[in-house]
C-alpha cells in the first residue's frame, strides 16, 4: 500500500507516510461563518470527508480538525449591516447552517471543531514567539496592531511561488503603522466603530486576531507543531495558507507536512460570484434532490479539478446513483437465503484501490464501481449468483468508502420508507394473485397481472425461486 498525494508546496505527487505510524493529522480550513453556505463550501468540505474515509479504509487513525472561524472583518460588516442581532448571534447562526449542510450529504463530523474566539490565549502565545524571533513587530502608533514582517522571513512566498517584491500589498488591515505594504495583521487594534465584545486583551492593547493567525493556533494546538496535512480550497492558498506557513514556521513549528487544495466550483461554465448573480447555497442545492444525489454530484470529479455545476448535473448523478441502487435491491432480493449470501464480502477491488491511493483518483474508482454494476448486472440476468454476491461485495465495499451506499440508513428517509413499504406490500399481492392465476392455468389472468405491473413501471423477473420484482429505471 502507497498512498500518494499531490502537494501544493512541492507540487509533485509524493508517497505519503504518516508523522506517527498509523495515525494521521489533518487539518482542514472550516468557514468563516459571515453568511449562508454555498456549493463551493459544501464541495470543499466534502473532499477532506473522502480522503479521511479512504485514509481510515486503509487502516489509518485520522484525527480531523475543522475549525471555525466567527471572529473576522466580514462577520462584524454583515452583523452591522443587518443591525438585527450581535456579531456573535450571527456568526453561531450561520454555524449551525453549515452544520446542517455537511450533515445533510453525510459529511462525518470532526474530531475536533475549534472556534476561533476560544483560542485566543494560544493566539497570543504564537504572536509573542514571533516578536520575540524578530519576526512581527508592534505598531509604533498605540494602535494595539501586530504585523508579520515578511521580509524577515526569507521563505516567504513558498507555498504560492512568488516574491516577495511581485505580491500585492495586504488588505488584511489598515496600513496604519506597517514597515512594508505587504506585512500581513497579526493583531488588530481596536477600532472604535466596532463593538467592544468583538475585543480581547492583549499585551500590546485591547484588540482582536487576525485571520491567518487563527489556524496556525488551533491546528498547533490540536494537532502539534508538525502535524500530515493541510487541506483547503485552492482560492486560500494565497494569501491564507502562505501566510500560515510563514508564521508557523517563522515561529520555530514545522507545521503541515502535506498540503492539499481542492479545486472550486464554477456555474454553467461561469465563475460562481454574487455579482453574477448565480450563486448556489447549499439548502436550494440540498432541497433539489435526495442527499446522497448531491453527494455523487459533488463528490464525483478529481478533487483538484473545477467543477462545471450545470442544469442537468443533479439529473445525471441521480441516474447513476439508482443504477447502483437498482443492483443492490436486486442482488439482495435474489441471493437472500440462498448459500451464496455468506459470499457476501465487503472488500473494494484492487483497481478501486489502486485509484483512491493515486492522489484521490474518485473518477477511475467510480469507473470501477460502475463496471462492477454492470457485472452484476449481468450476473443476475445469467443467474451466476455466486458472481453476484462477488459483485455486491464489492459494490457495498465501494459506496461504503464513497459515502454514497443509497441503501445506508443515514438516505432513509420516513415518508419514502413508507411508501415503498406501501408499494412492496401491493406489489406482492399481486405477484401472489399472478403465482395463482398461473397454478391454475388461468394464463390471460397471469398475463394480465403482469401488463398492469410494467404499465405502472414495475419490471417483474421470474426466477427458480419466485417472480422478482423492481421500479423500471428510465
Amino acid at each position: 500500500m502507497t498512498i500518494r498525494l499531490y502537494d501544493t508546496r512541492a507540487q509533485a505527487l509524493r508517497d505519503f507516510e504518516p508523522l506517527v505510524e498509523g495515525k494521521v493529522g489533518l487539518y482542514v480550513c472550516g468557514p468563516t461563518v459571515q453568511s449562508s453556505p454555498h456549493i463551493g463550501h459544501v464541495r470543499s468540505a466534502l473532499v477532506y470527508d473522502i480522503l479521511r474515509r479512504w485514509l481510515t479504509y486503509r487502516g489509518l487513525e485520522v484525527t480531523l480538525v475543522r475549525n471555525v472561524t466567527d471572529i473576522d472583518d466580514k462577520v462584524l460588516v454583515n452583523a452591522a449591516a443587518a443591525g438585527t442581532e450581535h456579531w456573535w448571534a450571527l456568526a453561531y447562526r450561520v454555524e449551525l447552517e453549515f452544520t446542517a449542510a455537511y450533515r445533510a450529504i453525510g459529511i462525518l463530523p470532526p474530531s475536533y471543531e475549534p472556534r476561533a474566539t476560544a483560542n485566543v490565549p494560544q493566539m497570543h502565545e504564537l504572536i509573542q514567539r514571533l516578536i520575540d524571533r524578530g519576526h512581527a513587530y508592534a505598531a509604533g502608533d498605540g494602535s494595539g496592531d501586530v504585523y508579520f514582517d515578511v521580509r524577515s522571513w526569507p521563505e516567504y512566498g513558498a507555498l504560492s511561488n512568488q516574491s516577495v517584491d511581485d505580491m500585492q500589498d495586504a488588505a488584511d488591515a489598515d496600513p496604519r503603522g506597517k514597515r512594508d505594504p505587504r506585512d500581513f495583521a497579526l493583531w488588530k487594534g481596536r477600532k472604535a466603530q466596532e463593538p467592544a465584545s468583538a475585543n480581547w486583551a492583549s499585551p500590546w492593547g485591547e484588540g482582536r486576531p487576525g485571520w491567518h493567525i487563527e489556524c496556525s493556533a488551533m491546528s498547533a494546538r490540536y494537532l502539534g507543531a508538525s502535524f500530515d496535512i493541510h487541506g483547503g480550497g485552492l482560492d486560500l492558498r494565497f494569501p491564507h495558507h502562505e501566510n500560515e506557513l510563514a508564521q508557523s514556521t517563522a515561529a520555530g513549528d514545522g507545521f503541515a507536512r502535506f498540503w492539499v487544495h481542492n479545486g472550486l466550483v464554477n456555474v454553467n461554465g461561469q465563475k460562481m460570484s454574487k455579482s453574477l448573480g448565480n450563486s448556489i447555497y447549499a439548502a436550494e442545492l440540498i432541497a433539489s434532490a435526495p442527499p446522497v444525489v448531491v453527494r455523487y454530484a459533488l463528490g464525483q470529479a478529481h478533487y483538484r479539478s473545477t467543477i462545471d455545476y450545470t442544469d442537468r448535473s443533479l439529473a445525471e448523478a441521480e441516474a447513476a446513483v439508482e443504477r447502483i441502487e437498482g443492483f443492490l435491491v436486486r442482488s439482495a432480493r435474489r441471493i437472500e437465503g440462498t448459500r451464496f449470501a455468506a459470499d457476501v464480502v465487503p472488500i473494494v477491488p484492487d483497481e478501486f484501490a489502486a485509484a483512491m491511493d493515486d492522489d484521490l483518483s474518485v473518477p477511475q474508482a467510480l469507473a470501477v464501481l460502475h463496471d462492477t454494476v454492470r457485472e452484476g448486472n449481468t450476473a443476475l440476468d445469467a443467474e451466476d449468483l455466486q458472481v453476484v454476491a462477488s459483485a455486491r461485495g464489492k459494490v457495498v465495499a465501494m459506496t461504503r468508502v464513497l459515502g454514497i451506499d443509497p441503501l445506508a440508513p443515514e438516505w432513509a428517509r420516513t415518508q419514502d420508507t413508507a411508501a415503498r413499504a406501501a408499494l412492496g406490500a401491493l406489489v406482492e399481492r399481486l405477484l401472489d394473485d399472478r403465482q395463482a392465476a398461473r397454478a391454475a392455468k388461468d394464463y390471460a389472468a397471469a398475463d394480465r397481472i403482469r401488463e398492469e405491473l410494467t404499465a405502472a413501471g414495475i419490471t417483474i423477473e421470474d426466477t427458480p425461486t419466485g417472480a422478482q420484482w423492481a421500479i423500471t429505471e428510465d
